[in-house]
């Protein structure tokens, strides 16, 4: 069994996912709808496959989920690039509903990744601008 904040979710065998299958409606894929393209608020990081920076946007998207649980964040995509005109790109965009995404980040503008705690604090002030955010709040670090 996987466990998620005191709640246990059962991971059903194959057979037992067949078995249920077989004239269960909520388990009929054609009924099924998907999510919602952008999820709000959401994070959309867009990153450059090229240079290998799948585990840096999979880190921020962890750590940005892990001080933003849902439904302070209701979604974040990760989408990888791979171009001549998207080299060198890693933007992170918060995506608010009735407006369109807002950049967050651009490693080029800014003149590198962003550092957690300034990323943290700009998305903090649109999504939950009460909510503190501990250490990355202190003046100090």
């Amino acid at each position: 069994m996987a466990e998620s904040v005191g709640v246990s979710c059962p991971l059903p065998s194959e057979q037992d996912n067949v078995e249920q299958a077989k004239g269960n409606p909520a388990l009929d894929s054609s009924t099924f709808i998907p999510p919602v393209p952008l999820a709000s608020p959401g994070i959309i990081i867009e990153f450059c496959d090229r240079c290998r920076w799948l585990h840096r946007a999979t880190w921020v998207s962890t750590e940005l989920f892990l001080t933003f649980p849902p439904p302070a964040l209701k979604a974040i995509s990760i989408i990888p690039l791979n171009s001549e005109e998207t080299g060198g790109r890693f933007r992170v965009w918060l995506n608010l509903e009735d407006s369109p995404p807002q950049l967050m980040w651009d490693r080029k503008i800014e003149g590198g990744f962003p550092e957690l705690k300034g990323l943290k604090q700009r998305i903090r002030d649109h999504v939950q601008p009460g909510k503190s955010l501990g250490h990355s709040d202190n003046k100090s670090e």
